[in-house]
């Protein structure tokens, strides 16, 4: 669950399913930056030194990021401001003790899933912002799909 090694094992543990986006990884004054449509955000010093090779911070990868390592919470978006990106609210599945956004970005076809605190304000039609948590985040070579971190 946590270190998957290919892109199928990481879409098939857990529910709901890992959420996957084409990247470009660039290095830019020392730091590595994820490129998606208009987003782009840091990947931590501390991933970029697990990818088994260097030359990836200047490929294109699949990020993979989990439904609950997504937040629109006003702390989290702060503790995790280097991975803030738009979004817009398509659905809202209130699930009782939690509550799934289905939401849109540019760069990414379709929806994907943030999995939050169910007393979050976010409804339908919102335009939001959303983090990801840094930490956690998973990379995989877009040929072979496995990972690339160690």
């Amino acid at each position: 669950y946590d270190y998957p090694a290919n892109l199928f094992v990481a879409g098939f543990i857990g529910s709901p399913q890992m959420n996957f986006f084409d990247v470009k990884l660039s290095k830019e004054n020392g730091k590595v930056y994820a490129s998606f449509g208009e987003n782009k955000i840091l990947v931590p010093d501390e991933k970029v030194a697990k990818f088994i090779d260097p030359e990836y911070c200047n490929k294109e990868v699949i990020l993979g990021v989990r439904p609950e390592d997504i937040d629109d919470n006003a702390e989290f978006l702060q503790k995790h401001a280097d991975t803030v990106i738009d979004v817009d609210v398509d659905v809202v599945e209130l699930m009782g003790s939690e509550t799934y956004l289905y939401l849109r970005t540019t760069g990414r076809e379709g929806t994907f899933i943030a999995r939050v605190d169910p007393r979050s304000v976010s409804r339908v039609g919102d335009k939001i912002k959303v983090a990801f948590d840094g930490e956690q985040l998973h990379f995989f070579d877009r040929e072979t799909e496995m990972t690339i971190l160690r």
